[in-house]
């Protein structure tokens, strides 16, 4: 059986005008990045402005295990499978994280013969999108220290610092950092601290601007800090919003790529779903809207994080509508959230398929609180049995639950096409009745608690102390009504990464709050949640090389 990095590197590819051209464009709308990649450009977006919206269907899945579910494999798939019927789909993903990448995940560009190509640039430095966001980043806190050695004009508390460095790697020994040692031409020691690039708020606003303006105003609006009477700082007192909008010029724009099969696909953007929003930004979106009649795009992890937030977060800022949801599962994931260990998945367990349905039925739940039609995709496994297959159908089937058995890893679009269809008469025969969770003029307590009850299953939520007063602090300055984003782990629908399946009678503990004003969100810490990963005992990285003509292996 070829691997994913085989199948990529065998792959026929379009010289990139060819894919632009497919979707009408002109030479003025993009700029190439070698043969087969393109930015978009920050233009396009409004000159397409009086077309017709494609419709938009979020992928998203049950709760991720090692098994692995393949949403982006998913995704992929389901937009080659309507391009084969004869719709124009276009595909609209993130950009993988070289921390996961080297770390536990491996690849992060589909799979098998739905995948989006070139995988290697996608998976590694891509167009630079995540360095910019990085520069622009530790531009800002080289800014900060800056001010405080001279003068410090605003009064910052130099222990009230709440701006981060980022790297775009898990490094788990960054995490907690002293800065400024070394004497007085050294700058100011102060405690620091590192997240990773995609946790950065200024990934957020990327992923949530809608144009070069918007993208400044959000970053004018930054809270780095505050001063010794608790006033907060942000990055407009430092004066500083334009020099940080000028290293994003470029990440702005969408990149356009293609997958396996020649499809279209705008990756753009990339926050992480269990610390951030999870999606890719609004301007590849919407942008993907206009140029297609579908867009396929997905939201990271489970519905109870990556759907949660690209329905309450990214498409209140947006402005869009959500035509249909796709929820990924696999007998995999299933048999383990229904106990069985990851080494005895290859074995028959129609037993614990049936204990693990209980994960799926609660996002089927969380889909249905927001009123959205929804399709059921079973991702196929080679050890999958008929046994097991049959059996998830016939669980969909008894409740009336559209379901369709999709194997685009092994066929690509041919593989997905009765899912292709079962989205064309979702999309076309049912109403919408759409809500959100939560409104955003209620109190960020409300807000935290609604989506731990309607979304996690929680019985209630259970503030710290240090929260508490957070709140009330937050409210007073006029912030209680930005959304709210949790940062939960994504194994588990509660803050406990070892509870799968669906558990209940269960309290979510949220420690801290995070405000990300640019944004538009508070972001909320549960449990042990780290904006920094670390690797894994034998992360990814072990199995990757480059031979010496310049062939990458092992990626995935």
């Amino acid at each position: 059986m070829k691997t994913d990095i085989e199948i990529a590197q065998q792959a026929v590819l379009k010289p990139i005008h060819e894919i632009a051209e497919g979707l009408d464009l002109t030479k003025e709308d993009w700029e190439p990045y070698g043969h087969t990649k393109a930015k978009l450009s920050d233009h396009l977006l409004n000159k397409l402005k009086d077309r017709p919206d494609g419709k938009i269907v979020l992928v998203t899945s049950i709760n991720p295990t090692p098994a692995g579910e393949g949403k982006s494999t998913v995704t992929v798939g389901l937009g080659q499978a309507l391009n084969k019927i004869g719709e124009k789909a276009v595909i609209a993903l993130r950009e993988p994280s070289l921390g996961p990448v080297m770390g536990m995940k491996g690849g992060a560009a589909g799979g098998g013969y739905s995948q989006v190509l070139p995988m290697e640039d996608i998976n590694l430095h891509f167009t630079g999108d995540l360095h910019a966001i990085t520069s622009a980043n530790n531009a800002l806190s080289a800014f900060i220290d800056n001010h405080i050695q001279r003068g410090n004009d605003l009064n910052i508390d130099p222990r009230r610092i709440e701006w981060k460095r980022v790297m775009d790697m898990n490094d788990r020994a960054l995490r907690q950092i002293v800065v400024g040692l070394g004497g007085p031409s050294r700058g100011i020691p102060r405690e620091d601290g590192f997240n990773i690039t995609v946790a950065s708020e200024i990934m957020a606003i990327l992923c949530l601007a809608t144009d070069l303006d918007d993208l400044k105003d959000r970053i004018s609006k930054i809270i780095i800090g505050y001063t010794y009477d608790e006033t907060p700082v942000t990055v407009k007192d430092l004066a500083v919003e334009g020099a940080l909008t000028l290293l994003l010029k470029d990440a702005i724009k969408p990149n356009l790529v293609q997958t396996t099969e020649n499809t279209a696909a705008i990756i753009h953007g990339g926050p992480f779903a269990n610390i951030a929003h999870g999606c890719n930004s609004i301007i590849a979106t919407k942008t993907a809207a206009k140029l297609g009649d579908y867009v396929i795009t997905e939201a990271g992890f489970g519905a109870d994080l990556g759907a949660e937030k690209f329905l309450d977060i990214k498409s209140r800022a947006g402005e869009f509508n959500t035509d249909a949801v796709v929820i990924v599962a696999t007998v995999r994931a299933l048999k383990m959230h229904g106990g069985v260990a990851k080494n005895n998945l290859q074995v028959e367990n129609v037993g614990a398929l049936k204990a693990g349905m209980a994960n799926l039925n609660k996002h089927i739940e969380t889909i249905e609180a927001f009123g959205l039609p929804y399709v059921i995709a079973i991702n196929k496994f080679p050890t999958d049995t008929k046994a097991e297959t049959e059996f998830i159908e016939s669980w969909c089937n008894i409740r009336g639950i559209d379901v369709a058995l999709t194997d685009v890893w092994a066929n690509g679009g041919d593989g997905g096409i009765q899912l292709a269809e079962k989205i064309i008469q979702k999309t076309a025969n049912t109403k919408r009745n759409f809500k959100r969770i939560y409104e955003l003029d209620e109190a960020l307590e409300t807000k935290i608690r609604k989506v731990a009850q309607t979304v996690y299953g929680a019985d209630d939520i259970e503030l710290s102390a240090k929260a508490k007063k957070q709140i009330a602090f937050y409210e007073a300055q006029g912030w209680g009504n930005l959304a709210v984003c949790m940062a939960k782990t994504q194994y588990s629908l509660s803050d406990n990464p070892a509870l799968v399946g669906r558990p209940e009678g269960f309290t979510i503990a949220i420690r801290e709050l995070r405000p990300s004003v640019g944004a538009g969100f508070m972001v909320v810490l549960t449990g042990d949640m780290m904006t920094m990963p670390g690797l894994p005992k034998n992360p990814a990285a072990l199995n990757m090389d480059v031979t010496e003509d310049g062939k990458i292996v092992g990626l995935f």
